[in-house]
């Protein structure tokens, strides 16, 4: 028989606080080395030859230890910012095959765009921690990334 201790009350101070943002953009799923045939048999209406978009909404959670002065983990105006900078102003109403750098050369599905955003933002974020990024593709599917 095994005997768990479980403690009786939390003794971490981390807190996690998490900033939405919103997003259009559209994007075609395809390999340009693989036949129509190919592609819309792996993709379906994803590999729609006009593109198809998105009304994506974007989670930033970040963790860390509040500062005793403030209250704050971090302030939630500064990620709004930053996520606003480094994410919102270049993917809004962009073709994300064809107008955003950090994409070139990269299939654009939402679980390679959460990397990507998650490298666009870990660089940005002082005295906390990136501890997930979410997005929301549909009201249905989404992907997480915790680095």
């Amino acid at each position: 028989m095994v005997i768990l201790s479980l403690p009786t009350k939390m003794s971490s101070n981390t807190v996690f606080i998490t900033r939405k943002a919103h997003f259009n953009a559209a994007h075609r799923l395809f390999r340009a080395d693989w036949s129509e045939e190919q592609n819309d048999s792996m993709f379906g209406k994803c590999a729609n030859q006009n593109w198809h978009g998105h009304n994506f909404d974007l989670y930033v959670t970040v963790k860390g230890t509040p500062n005793p002065d403030t209250g704050f983990l971090f302030d939630f105006k500064k990620l709004k910012q930053i996520m606003e900078t480094e994410v919102v102003e270049k993917l809004d109403h962009k073709n994300l095959n064809m107008d955003v750098d950090f994409l070139q050369g990269k299939m654009p599905s939402v679980e390679i765009l959460v990397m990507e955003i998650w490298k666009l933002l870990e660089p940005k974020l002082d005295g906390c921690q990136l501890h997930c990024v979410k997005l929301y593709e549909t009201p249905n599917n989404y992907a997480e990334y915790f680095g």
